[in-house]
Parts: structure tokens; C-alpha cells; sequence
């Protein structure tokens, strides 16, 4: 009777601890692993009905998905022009465990340093992340844009910048905010205050960090359509710095040289940062990588600033795994609904080089983007 007993309680104590562990690695799975945004609601869109069943992939990959048919439709977008919609067969809920859609803002900071006190936005993309069809969209933002930010007004009086110091003013360095999410957070409410944008995580790397996952996966292939000379008119031009048209084979430090370049302006740098991480994508998404991304994701973690959890982070590795390459889309805006300008910055005292753009049509076209509708009219 004792030895039963003293069995029982035995089980007991193993499955108390074990639940105890549960608990504690459940929390840890699912905490952010910056601070959060402290937004009101996340953004999201209904599930459609099941037309074809689709299997949940896990981080290792051991249950593929298989993709469902393609079904093109039809949408008419805010420009009242019908166009078709690149789209699958609905699945009966979202891959991966993920949420419906997901919509992340991703940063490329010019801070070189180690840490996210301080920099600018140098780059601005919205990735739009559908678990059920599945598709990825993304879509990057002029840096120059002047935009009203909100709640810093008490700090030099500043209610307007440029939107890439939304983000600068927004980090803990400069004292500004007081809200959540630090820089992101800042730049993700300027974002919604100017253009009803509603973002439900960021991610945001820095220039060394940038270098340092270009170099980690063996550098990427580029494909230049037209002839690049990043050389600036240098007396002995650099031969790296010039590309011919073809692929070419570049490393972290010359993707970041490439990625800086705006001459002639904002939107060369835009083009080639594009250039850039559409190599890193093809890169990553190769057969012979997919395996090498957790490790990587492992790697990396601590040098990038992010909401996202672990587990966020198992379902976009996941969905990366199982979107089909013609189902991931990047655009831009049409470069002319954007005019060159200039206006004084009270903050910096000087005048600065700015664009002008109706922002009710960039709400817009956001809309039809964050509806899924593509491409961008």
C-alpha cells in the first residue's frame, strides 16, 4: 500500500512540475521580445469558407504544406478599375497557427552601432502577411514624406517631420516619447495618424546587423536590368562599385553601399534596396536554406528590434516555407503622385528636401493594399 503510494505521489510531483514547465515556456514562447505597440486592436480580415483543406506547417517543416489550386478573381480597386487579384483556393483556416492576416512594419535603421537608442527610418516597408490563401505583399514608403507626428509636441514643439523621424525621435536615446513601442511605435502611429494604417508588429535591423545576415548566408545574387556606378565620380572609380547588366555575386558590405545609394534620388535608393532584399529572399527561400532558418532566426534575434515572439516568429518561418513564389508581390508607389519640394524644419532649423503627395489617394490605394488587392493601381 505504501509502495503505491509513494508511486502516486511521484506521478503526481512529475506532472505538477511539468505543467509548472509548461506554463513557464508557454509564457516565454508568446511574450514579445521588444516592447509591444500598445495598439487598440490589431488589424485583421475574416477567414473565408473552405473550398481545399491545407495542412499546418511547424518550424521544422515535417508537415508540408500542400498548396491548394490557383483561382484567379476579379476586384475593382479605389481607382474604380477592375483587375484580378492574384489568389488561391480559400483554406479552411490559416496556415501555420497563424492569425488571419498579419501586418508587419520593417525598419532599416541607419543607426551603425549595436543597439536601437538612436537612427533614422532609412527604410520603410509594410509587409502584408495572408495565413489562409496564402500570399506576402509588401509595399516600402518614401522616407521624405512630411507627416504629422503625434505625442512629442511638448518636446521642442515638434508636430511635424519627415517620416523617417518619426522613428529617430521615437527612440529612447532622444527622450522624446513617451509611449509604447519606442521608435517603431511612434513611426507605426504616425503611420495610422496620416494614412489609417493599422500595423500589428515591427521588426526593424540595423546597418551592422544588415551586413551581418548578407554575409551569414553566403552574400546574395543581384540582378541588374540597367548599368549601376556607385563609384560618386571618384578620380579612380572602384571597379566593385560598378555593375554591369547580369547577376552579380555581392557581399553584406557591399549590399549595404548599394542598398545607401540615392543618387539621383530617394527613389533610386528605394529601387535598390528592393534589388537587395528580393536577392535575400530568393536566397533564403532556396531549397537548400529553408532547414538553416531557424538557426539563423536563432542567430540573429538579439541583433534586430521586434514585437514579435517566438512564436510569431515559428509561424512566418513556417508560412515562408509554404507561400508559393508567385504569391509573394513587392511594389511601390507611383513615383509621380509624388512631387519634389522644400520646407523649413523647425526642429532642425533648416530647410529640408521634402515630397509632397495627396495622402487621402495614398489612403487609398493602403485600403485596396490592405484588402489584399493587388497589384497597386
Amino acid at each position: 500500500m505504501r509502495k503505491r503510494r509513494t508511486i502516486l505521489v511521484v506521478l503526481l510531483s512529475l506532472f505538477f512540475v511539468c505543467a509548472i514547465l509548461a506554463i513557464v515556456v508557454g509564457s516565454l514562447w508568446n511574450k514579445p521580445l521588444g516592447p509591444g505597440l500598445g495598439l487598440s486592436e490589431q488589424y485583421s480580415t475574416p477567414v473565408s469558407e473552405s473550398y481545399a483543406s491545407g495542412t499546418a506547417v511547424n518550424l521544422t517543416g515535417q508537415n508540408q504544406v500542400s498548396n491548394p489550386e490557383s483561382t484567379p478573381s476579379l476586384s475593382v480597386n479605389s481607382q474604380g478599375n477592375t483587375i484580378t487579384v492574384a489568389s488561391q483556393a480559400p483554406t479552411r483556416q490559416p496556415l501555420c497557427d497563424g492569425p488571419a492576416t498579419m501586418t508587419i512594419l520593417a525598419i532599416g535603421s541607419d543607426q551603425r552601432g549595436n543597439e536601437y537608442r538612436y537612427g533614422l527610418a532609412d527604410s520603410i516597408h509594410i509587409i502584408r502577411i495572408d495565413f489562409a490563401i496564402p500570399n506576402i505583399m509588401v509595399i516600402d514608403f518614401p522616407r521624405d514624406l512630411w507627416v504629422e507626428i503625434p505625442g512629442i509636441s511638448d518636446h521642442y514643439g515638434i508636430t511635424h517631420a519627415k517620416l523617417n523621424q518619426a522613428y529617430l525621435f521615437g527612440n529612447p536615446g532622444m527622450g522624446y516619447y513617451d509611449g509604447p513601442g519606442e521608435g517603431p511605435g511612434l513611426l507605426a502611429r504616425t503611420l495610422e495618424l496620416n494614412f489609417g494604417l493599422r500595423i500589428d508588429h515591427y521588426i526593424a535591423v540595423n546597418m551592422q546587423s544588415f551586413v551581418k545576415v548578407i554575409n551569414a548566408v553566403g552574400g546574395v545574387d543581384i540582378q541588374v536590368e540597367t548599368p549601376i556606378d556607385l563609384n560618386f565620380g571618384d578620380a579612380k572609380p572602384n571597379p566593385k562599385y560598378i555593375f554591369t547588366v547580369g547577376t552579380h555575386h555581392i557581399d553584406g558590405e557591399l549590399a549595404l553601399d548599394l542598398a545607401l545609394n540615392r543618387i539621383p534620388t530617394t527613389f533610386q535608393r528605394m529601387k535598390y534596396q528592393k534589388m537587395v532584399l528580393a536577392a535575400l529572399r530568393e536566397k533564403l527561400l532556396r531549397q537548400d536554406m529553408l532547414p538553416k532558418l531557424p538557426k539563423l532566426v536563432a542567430q540573429f534575434i538579439t541583433s534586430v528590434q521586434t514585437d514579435l515572439s517566438l512564436n510569431d516568429i515559428d509561424s512566418l518561418i513556417c508560412i515562408a516555407q509554404a507561400v508559393p513564389k508567385e504569391n509573394i508581390k513587392a511594389d511601390s508607389f507611383p513615383q509621380d503622385m509624388f512631387t519634389p519640394s522644400d520646407i523649413f524644419d523647425p526642429y532642425r532649423k533648416v530647410d529640408t528636401y521634402i515630397y509632397k503627395a495627396d495622402f487621402d489617394a495614398i489612403r487609398a490605394m493602403l485600403a485596396d493594399f490592405m484588402n489584399g488587392i493587388w497589384p497597386m493601381p
